[in-house]
């Protein structure tokens, strides 16, 4: 049980941390895409920057949002130990 309980913390912190890693990339990628949209260059340049940065971004909040699932996950079998 103690195995599991530590890969749950594991995952956890995995998911958590990678999860705001990527979202603040994501927010970082849409901030370069709109420099490049006001700064008048071509459509198809802060067009894939701000797609990449949707994409990003999505992704940090799907991870970060596993991460909370794991969290739980973690808590439920440490409150079921005691």
């Amino acid at each position: 049980m103690n195995q599991k309980r530590n890969r749950s913390k594991t995952r956890w912190l995995i998911f958590s941390i990678s999860g705001l890693l990527a979202t603040g990339a994501g927010l970082s990628l849409f901030g370069e895409a709109l420099w490049y949209k006001f700064n008048n260059y071509n459509f198809w340049i802060w067009f894939a920057w701000g797609t990449a940065a949707l994409v990003v971004f999505n992704a940090g909040l799907c991870l970060f949002g596993q991460g909370v699932i794991e969290r739980m996950k973690y808590l439920k079998r440490q409150k079921a130990k005691q």
